[in-house]
């Protein structure tokens, strides 16, 4: 049987070439290329098509009723692994895990971790109504900006210059960093984010953010292109973005409850105090933010209080 060029007949479609261009480049029938466009686009494949996504990959995904002749890289039962993190305790770091150890015994190539994850989540937004988004320690980071903002005092006109309030959380804990910045610019977010991730002292696996036109440059039909910088961030740190889903909440529920708890501690606490310079206020927002992270996980109390 001969090879399709999955990747390639997508990719010069892309490009604007007809079919047959693609046709006399690939090799491929015509019939076989328009019903290759014609998949890809009822299953909503996005491009740019990663490095590590093979034409077995998309083979499997656009003809999934086809049978390999050959082993290679073996396709995760993306169905399973929702039904299983919906199981106590269950993490998608354990289900990869036992995926990986099961191709080793089928004498298959795994996927990496990161698409492993990738793939889920794209999984998971187009086929189920809330994605499963395990709470273990320093997994998952999620970041927002604040809703409100403060204000510093200009010395020379005595004009209040707006201040916006970066958040990132860790779930499980709900252990929180926030810090001033002057604008909302794509340099202010990549650096808020070092920042963070020096605050709490490692990176998490997981990074799932809002849909900020500095960090997502698309996100419609389930299809997510990150802006170049933000990608980059993500490659130097080895973590994988997941941007909640467009006015879905309950994709980044921490950092959502986070935003007007902090917007109290921080914000609200700040309100009648005037500061000149950033570093002033980013001083201030650091006492009041240590106060915040040492404060007694009221819920919790309460929980404990109602069983006792």
């Amino acid at each position: 049987m001969y090879a399709i060029y999955y990747r390639s007949i997508l990719e010069l479609h892309d490009q604007g070439k007809s079919q047959r261009v693609i046709a006399a480049i690939t090799g491929n029938s015509r019939d076989k290329i328009r019903e290759v466009i014609q998949r890809a686009k009822s299953r909503e494949v996005r491009l740019p098509i990663e490095s590590d996504v093979t034409d077995e990959y998309l083979g499997h995904l656009l003809f999934p009723e086809m049978k390999p002749e050959s082993k290679g890289r073996q396709m995760p039962d993306y169905d399973y692994v929702h039904k299983e993190l919906a199981k106590p305790n269950v993490t998608l770091s354990l289900l990869y895990y036992e995926y990986e150890q099961q191709c080793r015994q089928n004498d298959a190539v795994p996927y990496s971790h990161r698409t492993f994850c990738r793939n889920y989540t794209e999984f998971a937004q187009q086929f189920k109504a809330t994605m499963r988004i395990k709470r273990k320690p320093g997994e998952l980071m999620e970041v927002d900006w604040a809703g409100s903002t403060l204000h510093l005092q200009d010395r020379d006109t005595g004009e209040a210059v707006t201040a916006y309030l970066f958040l990132a959380v860790l779930p499980s804990s709900q252990y929180s960093y926030c810090e001033a910045t002057l604008s909302m610019t794509i340099p202010d977010w990549l650096q808020c984010h070092v920042h963070a991730y020096n605050y709490f002292g490692g990176v998490t696996e997981v990074l799932v953010s809002d849909n900020l036109k500095v960090g997502v440059t698309k996100h419609k039909q389930h299809q997510v292109v990150l802006s170049p910088m933000y990608r980059d961030l993500a490659d130097h740190y080895g973590t994988v973005v997941m941007p909640a889903r467009v006015r879905t909440p309950k994709d980044k529920p921490t950092v959502e409850g986070s935003v007007g708890t902090l917007s109290t501690w921080v914000i609200a606490a700040l309100r009648n105090e005037t500061f000149f310079t950033l570093e002033e206020l980013n001083k201030a927002v650091g006492i009041k933010l240590a106060e915040f992270n040492r404060r007694p996980y009221t819920k919790k109390h309460k929980q404990c209080k109602n069983r006792e």
